[in-house]
């Protein structure tokens, strides 16, 4: 459920670039929307809404967010200030990239996966299962990072913004998918752990 709210700044990003050459008008305000320009302010707002929405309610934020806050803030900065759409574009490429690198450090640094720290709590999966999954996550932003940049470089500009939406979504699904099925067999193994020890 996190990680879909965390596309409804994409989301946004994507319907204020497709609105570009169209007039708003609000009170007596006129803004006329300018393409990436105007997707990448409105992406930094609705992620700093984002964050303070999920402290307000949640009580926390988790240093993913703080990250992507960071990157969406320093890139879509630089691409306002610079008037380069480059610098949005290699955020997700950037952004991808960093949590790869935390996934693999992690393990090295110490005996646990970020993900076996942050679920270990709610979920209990063997070492193998950890291992899988962090090597599936990692796996995942890697290739969401190299895909991206590719795309941003080989194809127009309004195809990468379209493609940032939907492949956003198709890989989320995907990785959810995936996550389920490797923990699946080691749930059903704890169910049937506690069935015989309730019986017992």
């Amino acid at each position: 459920m996190k990680q879909l709210a965390e596309l409804i700044p994409i989301a946004l990003f994507f319907i204020s670039y497709k609105m570009d050459g169209s007039t708003a008008e609000f009170a007596g305000w006129t803004y006329t929307f300018d393409g990436i320009y105007s997707a990448t302010a409105i992406l930094m707002a609705a992620t700093a809404v984002q964050l303070v929405l999920t402290k307000i309610f949640t009580g926390t934020v988790d240093k993913k967010l703080w990250l992507l806050f960071t990157a969406v803030v320093v890139f879509g900065s630089a691409t306002l200030f610079f008037r380069s759409e480059a610098f949005i574009q290699w955020k997700p490429t950037v952004f991808n990239w960093v949590l790869a690198c935390f996934f693999i450090g992690a393990p090295l640094l110490g005996k646990k996966t970020l993900l076996e720290r942050g679920l270990s709590d709610q979920v209990q999966l063997p070492p193998q299962a950890w291992q899988k999954l962090n090597i599936l996550w990692t796996a995942n932003f890697v290739l969401v990072g190299a895909l991206n940049i590719f795309v941003a470089y080989n194809f127009s500009e309004s195809f990468w913004v379209s493609y940032k939406l939907y492949s956003s979504i198709g890989f989320v699904l995907l990785l959810t998918i995936l996550t389920a099925i490797l923990m699946a067999p080691h749930m059903s193994e704890e169910d049937n752990s506690d069935g015989e020890n309730s019986v017992n």
